[in-house]
């Protein structure tokens, strides 16, 4: 159809010219983008009010179109849509490289359809920590199986050298610095004024180092720098680790595409805790109904008409070449099948089986950015499944910046001596109590067998039983 041409010209130009324009023209751009999806896609559940312009936007509610084109079951390669076929390349291979070998042959952001490499670097534009310039409160617990719960609060400051996004370090030199972070302990009054400066550097085959990692104790009063800990190692008494903390550079693994998917949930709330107290960036608070949460925010244009999320799902394998001692066999990812955002991730041990599993749920928190590169990490969930270990981080308070000339001093390793927390943002979204505590994510274990085995132990199963039986965890002595 021509429509259909017509569209995917619009689709491919407006990517080229979020980079070129204006914010004010953004919205804009982004309302004739969804306009132009839904003529080419009529198959398409995009809800009106997220594809309306911003004064409409607050009006208006309902779904534009209505059909659905499959029953949202998990899908192999052979079995896409003819949509998904659009979307994707299923004949596509790691070995697609460009000039400099471990960087895909075409430009970026790319065009569909993509390949399953492409697919990973689109990935990185979403790591833990939103890749903009920003201030945060970091509310942060782990709860084991007997029910102990610690818990904590960090200020994160943010600055994202260059543009936002992960185009910024994909075409830096390696050994540049693209990130600088500092994070400044509030919570527990034990550890406030604990504080750490991570300079992110962009790895190369002759330059493997990601982080120089510098920390200040109040007591010692000293700033002392330390050896970045083993990347795919958990931090301790935690289930995420420093790779799932700082994101993971596609050129260093090898892409598969596994099929497609359909996410209905990915961060589960207990029954007990029916609502949650966020933060806002000027410091007000305010009280969501935890049912009424949905897995990519309410301004996500792509949501199915039964509420799930249409996600593509590709294997990440680690290449030898550059990570030979990486102690993990492989990642799986659910990623959202627009803006390729990572909703769930798996990471298998070097036996293949399942080790841990994260479960996120995004918002689009830096509105300046169109075609996705606005959404945050606003909350994971780390799910261990040998130790019946979780954990789980939400980002609060989110404040986009553009630090000045004067601030951009605070982004120095002896800067941290002078102990100042110029944006002091705070967090009410620590958990009450363990049983209040998130839920296991679901294993999903009728999903892609061959690809995810999958063993747990008996009394882990049975805890999971009972967890879904009641709605919320329980612990017992024995535990």
């Amino acid at each position: 159809m021509i429509i259909n041409d017509t569209a995917n010209v619009w689709s491919l130009s407006y990517r080229r010219l979020c980079i070129l324009t204006s914010p004010a023209l953004k919205p804009l751009l982004s309302y004739l983008t969804a306009v132009f999806f839904m003529l080419a896609h009529p198959q398409s559940e995009v809800f009106a009010s997220d594809i309306s312009t911003p004064d409409q936007q607050a009006v208006q509610k309902g779904v534009v179109n209505k059909r659905v084109t499959h029953k949202g079951m998990w899908r192999t390669p052979g079995n896409l849509t003819a949509s998904e076929q659009r979307r994707v390349d299923i004949n596509s291979s790691s070995s697609d490289r460009g000039t400099v070998s471990y960087l895909p042959t075409e430009e970026w952001p790319f065009e569909a359809p993509f390949s399953a490499q492409e697919i990973g670097y689109r990935v990185m534009d979403f790591s833990h920590v939103p890749r903009w310039s920003h201030v945060m409160a970091d509310a942060f617990g782990v709860l084991t199986k007997a029910g102990y719960l610690t818990q904590g609060v960090t200020v994160g400051m943010v600055e994202q050298i260059s543009a936002p996004g992960a185009l910024t370090q994909i075409e830096s030199q390696p050994g540049d610095i693209y990130s600088r972070q500092i994070y400044f302990d509030v919570y527990p009054p034990k550890n406030k004024g604990l504080q750490q400066m991570w300079l992110m550097r962009r790895s190369g085959a002759d330059n493997p180092t990601k982080l120089d990692f510098f920390i200040y104790s109040p007591s010692l009063r000293r700033v002392r720098r330390q050896p970045p800990p083993r990347r795919e190692t958990q931090f301790p008494d935690m289930v995420q680790s420093f790779d799932d903390i700082t994101g993971r550079e596609a050129w260093e693994f090898d892409w598969r595409l596994l099929g497609a998917d359909t996410l209905y949930k990915t961060v589960r709330f207990p029954i007990n805790r029916e609502t949650i107290t966020l933060g806002r960036a000027n410091g007000s608070y305010y009280d969501v109904p935890t049912a009424e949460i949905k897995m990519m925010g309410e301004r996500y244009p792509f949501y199915r008409t039964d509420g799930g999320v249409d996600c593509f799902v590709v294997e990440a394998k680690p290449n030898r070449d550059w990570l030979p001692n990486y102690e993990i066999s492989k990642l799986i990812y659910w990623v959202d099948q627009f803006y390729f955002y990572p909703l769930r991730i798996e990471q298998y041990n070097e036996n293949g089986e399942l080790k841990t599993v994260q479960v996120r749920l995004a918002r689009h928190d830096n509105t300046k950015l169109a075609e996705g590169y606005g959404y945050s990490n606003n909350l994971s969930v780390y799910y261990d499944l040998q130790q019946d270990l979780l954990s789980y981080s939400l980002h609060d308070a989110i404040m986009v910046r553009e630090w000045s000339e004067e601030e951009l001093t605070m982004f120095t390793p002896d800067f941290m001596r002078r102990r100042w927390l110029k944006y002091p943002q705070q967090s009410q979204a620590l958990v009450d109590s363990p049983e209040q505590f998130y839920l296991r994510p679901q294993l999903l274990k009728d999903r892609f067998p061959e690809e995810r085995p999958i063993k747990i132990t008996e009394d882990v199963v049975a805890r999971i039983k009972e967890q879904n039986k009641n709605g919320y965890l329980k612990f017992s002595e024995s535990d």
